[in-house]
Order: C-alpha cells, then sequence, then structure tokens
C-alpha cells in the first residue's frame, strides 16, 4: 500500500467522496461547496491533486475511490504507533489506557480482536 497523508482540509475532501461514492463530478462540486465553501474550482484542483496521488479516480466525470477509507486510516494509524511508541501497539494502548478508561464494550471487542488474530 502507498504511504501517504492527507492534510485536514484534504482529510475533509476525502470523507466526503467516501461516503457519497460513487458521485459525479457535479455533486461532488456542489457538496465540497455547501460542506467545504470551496468553489468549483478548487474542487477540481482537489481531485486532480488527490488522483495524480493514487487516492481518487476520475472516469467518465464519476469520481471513485483508488483505496478505500478504512485502508487509508489503518495506514495511518500504523504509521502513527511506529513514529510514536516504535511500532509498539502495547505501549499505544497502554498510554492511551492511562487517559481514557475503556468501556466493558471496548475491552470485549478488543479481546474477541486478540483472540481472532485481527481476522474477521
Amino acid at each position: 500500500m502507498l504511504d501517504y497523508k492527507l492534510g485536514a482540509v484534504e482529510s475533509r475532501f476525502a470523507d466526503i467522496v467516501w461516503e457519497h461514492e460513487p458521485l459525479s463530478t457535479g455533486e461532488l462540486v456542489k457538496l465540497c461547496s455547501e460542506e467545504l465553501k470551496w468553489k468549483r474550482t478548487t474542487t477540481y484542483t482537489v481531485l486532480k491533486k488527490l488522483s495524480e496521488r493514487g487516492i481518487f479516480q476520475m472516469k467518465d466525470s464519476v469520481v471513485t475511490a483508488l483505496v478505500s477509507k478504512e485502508d487509508y486510516y489503518g495506514t495511518q494509524s500504523e504509521r502513527f504507533v511506529r513514529e510514536t511508541f516504535d511500532g509498539s501497539l502495547p505501549a499505544f494502548i497502554a498510554a492511551f489506557t492511562k487517559r481514557k478508561a475503556l468501556s466493558a464494550e471496548e475491552i470485549a471487542e478488543i479481546h474477541r480482536m486478540i483472540d481472532t488474530g485481527g481476522k474477521e
């Protein structure tokens, strides 16, 4: 998988595409105008940039994702753990749970993920 990072504005744009795909470029322009207060040219510029990076594609005026939201945010999570906790998931969990108690449901879900090896 490609190793890329989106800025805050690009992430908001990407979330719009992921939430509504497939969508026409006209629909995308309208959504970006309503949600981001962007002009048409800004929408096309960001779409072109993210298409060149292999995240989205526009074919026959229809925009779709080449990288799913889950894959993108999964990659970003892995990068964060690698860069911040030297790749140690237990160190991340220890730091996280020092500041926020896990609910019984969250603990059960983590146990389930461990029991299945993360495969579902």
